[in-house]
């Protein structure tokens, strides 16, 4: 591709930051200068971005630009142009970035018209990967259109400037209608109202530029900035097939789903999008692909052109004014980031526009030359200025004129009457919320709304605002208003019956505090559990109040009674009247204690225990039965050994002092049966 400086400058030929050799202007804008450089240490082209002398003393600016120079460098995408380097030497602060060499989607679109549906969801495809890498980062980009979409000669699809800094300067001001028609084309409703800009905003533009790629002209273009904007806001985007019939009913759909006024009817981010876009494209027959419109539209025109004088006149049929002589692609929001050479009108032949369509802006047409004059015509041949005398050089004189008119009229409309018209903040405190909005909407204002609590300002009514009253701001502009949500007060949750860890839980949920904690018995609430709070459930408190929790200790504890002696029915009735249970064992056992049929044993048989708790019980079947052995005769060391052995007591009677010591009688006498552990009584002589 040839490349042809914009004009001489005086940084070429420099060696920028010891790296970077200088060769030529490739675009200037009001914030920066493009230069193509060479890499000297690796050897490669560069797209070298250097913002303008005025600028680097403005600090917020300069740290804006590198911040978001940053931010572009995270990106790393085959279809992102990208970002090597940045910095500053001698007082220059500049960005290397990728050089492209090729075309604009806007001069695609401006030399073929309508695409074919393949071509533009091709382009459209690389163009949505390209967002929807940015967006995964949580980049934005601001300002999609054709001017940031660049074909490389190989066909490979770039997309330029992730929100880079610009700056519109006094150096800008004479390019300030075209500048900002050129993006207005492609902003969206909420970017107009200022909105808040999301992911959804590219997906807008995105939409817009799918429209103008199937039918070749623009679907918001205007001679002034009013009409632009407002066709933004009230006007739907019209279905491409109502320009170009041919045109399947799935690429309506597309268009009108990625271009809805509201962003919520939009897809959410550019992946999305790209979704249905592969979805739609899968469908369509090769038949509709590469269906072109029979008649394409005319290109879609950048600026509008006036006219020096009509048919009658000798000037030329049009004339472009063009904000900065060289090329006009460099004033075009954005294009200050566009690494890619410009192609000046000797390099490639130009067919001129018709007379109902402004000349491109970035198609510098030479006027052939005045018969008579002997100026030279053809490449390279150059393009004398008319003199102001001639009609020639009137009509120019009156072209820019009229330019600058416009210009001035759509500003002073956009900053006096429009959007950007300056409003005063009404008083809003003390009013309800309802007045307060209808007020901010009576200057033209924007409410956003925020809750607070408060102890003197009754509920629903505006604490404060922010801007303040008197506040001067844009129309359109947000104003936060602070709504009173009443005292701050909680209610008390129900603790009942539930832990004390799951009542601090509770408290905590709604700002509220455990109090003092007290046990008490309980025959109905389970131990460790919630019997009261104080103050109880449904009680309104200030935060950090606290609750003070009663908390059970279980049922009261007692002396467990004694059952032995009784009867099974009257043990059953004591234990009624205590509330305890009794469980009675099937098995009998001996006792010499407690009559037969009575309660000989108890488990427990002392301590404490408390109401539900089991006692368990034995009944005696009487004393055991023991045949006495005999003892007659016997020493009385013998006979009580025998009998001990047996398992009675021994009582000994001595007569005499016994001095024979023989056993001469006993009761019960050998043979008989007697009680186990009951006394026998010997006699020894």
């Amino acid at each position: 591709m040839t490349v042809s400086a914009v004009g001489p400058d005086a940084l070429i030929g420099e060696v920028v930051d010891g790296r970077y050799l200088v060769l030529e202007l490739i675009a200037t804008g009001g914030m920066a200068s493009v230069y193509r450089a060479v890499d000297t240490r690796l050897d490669r082209d560069v797209a070298l971005k250097v913002m303008k002398p005025h600028l680097v003393h403005d600090e917020s600016f300069v740290t804006r630009f590198k911040r978001e120079a940053r931010a572009a460098a995270r990106l790393s995408h085959p279809h992102i142009v990208s970002t090597f380097d940045q910095g500053e030497d001698a007082g220059r602060v500049w960005l290397a970035m990728e050089y492209v060499p090729g075309q604009t989607l806007r001069e695609v679109v401006q030399e073929q018209g309508a695409l074919s549906p393949r071509h533009a969801l091709e382009v459209l495809d690389a163009v949505l990967l390209a967002l929807g890498e940015a967006h995964a980062a949580g980049i934005v980009h601001r300002d999609v259109k054709p001017e940031n979409v660049l074909i490389r000669d190989d066909g490979v699809v770039k997309v330029a400037d992730f929100g880079l800094a610009r700056a519109v300067t006094t150096d800008t001001a004479t390019s300030a209608t075209s500048e900002v028609l050129g993006t207005l084309s492609y902003i969206s409703p909420e970017q107009v109202e200022a909105g808040p800009v999301t992911t959804r905003s590219d997906v807008y533009a995105a939409g817009l530029m799918l429209f103008e790629m199937l039918t070749g002209r623009k679907a918001f273009a205007g001679d002034s900035i009013p009409n632009v904007l407002f066709q933004h806001v009230h006007h739907g985007v019209p279905a491409p097939s109502t320009l170009v019939p041919e045109l399947a009913p799935s690429l309506d759909s597309l268009v009108l789903h990625a271009a809805a006024k509201d962003p919520a009817d939009r897809p959410e981010d550019a992946a999305e999008f790209l979704a249905e876009v592969r979805h739609v494209r899968g469908r369509l027959s090769p038949r509709e692909l590469d269906r072109t419109p029979d008649a394409a539209p005319s290109p879609s025109a950048e600026a509008t052109v006036p006219r020096a004088a009509d048919s009658s006149d000798s000037a030329p049929a049009a004339t472009t004014v063009l904000p900065v002589a060289a090329t006009a692609s460099s004033l075009a929001p954005g294009a200050d980031t566009q690494p890619f050479a410009t192609i000046p009108p000797a390099a490639r032949p130009v067919a001129p526009a018709p007379p109902s369509v402004a000349t491109p802006l970035r198609r510098v047409a030479a006027a052939p030359s005045a018969p008579g004059r002997g100026l030279p015509s053809g490449p390279g041949a150059p393009n004398p200025e008319p003199e102001s005398g001639t009609p020639r050089g009137r009509g120019r004189i009156l072209a820019v004129l009229l330019t600058l008119l416009a210009a001035t009229a759509a500003a002073g409309w956009y900053f006096l009457a429009g959007p950007g018209a300056p409003t005063t903040v009404p008083q809003l405190v003390n009013l309800s919320s309802a007045q307060a909005v209808a007020a901010l909407d009576k200057a033209h204002l924007d409410a956003r709304e925020t809750q607070e609590f408060s102890e003197t300002i009754a509920k629903g009514i505006v604490i404060s605002s922010t801007p303040g009253a008197g506040a001067s701001l844009g129309r359109g502009a947000d104003v936060t208003l602070v709504i009173s949500k009443g005292k701050e007060r909680y209610a008390v949750p129900e603790l009942l019956n539930i832990n004390q860890k799951t009542a601090t839980t509770r408290l905590a949920k709604v700002n509220l505090e455990v109090g003092p904690v007290t046990t008490a018995f309980s025959d109905s609430i389970e131990k460790g559990r919630v019997i009261s709070a104080d103050p109880p459930s449904g009680t309104l408190l200030k935060r950090g109040s606290t609750v003070a929790l009663v908390i059970s200790g279980g049922p009261q504890p007692f002396d467990v009674p004694d059952f032995r002696g009784l009867t099974p029915q009257a043990a059953q009735d004591l234990a009624q009247e205590s509330d305890l249970v009794l469980q009675i064992a099937t098995e009998r056992v001996f006792s010499t204690d407690y009559d037969k049929g009575t309660v000989a044993t108890q488990a427990p048989a002392d301590g404490q225990v408390v109401r539900g708790d089991t006692i368990e019980l034995q009944i005696s079947k009487g004393p055991e039965l023991v045949k006495v052995p005999s003892v007659f005769q016997k020493s009385s060391a013998q006979a009580v050994a025998i009998l001990e052995a047996a398992g009675f007591e021994v009582k000994v009677n001595r007569f005499l002092g016994a001095p024979l010591d023989i056993c001469t009688g006993q009761t019960p006498s050998g043979g008989q049966f007697a009680p186990k552990g009951s006394v026998v009584t010997i006699t020894i002589v």
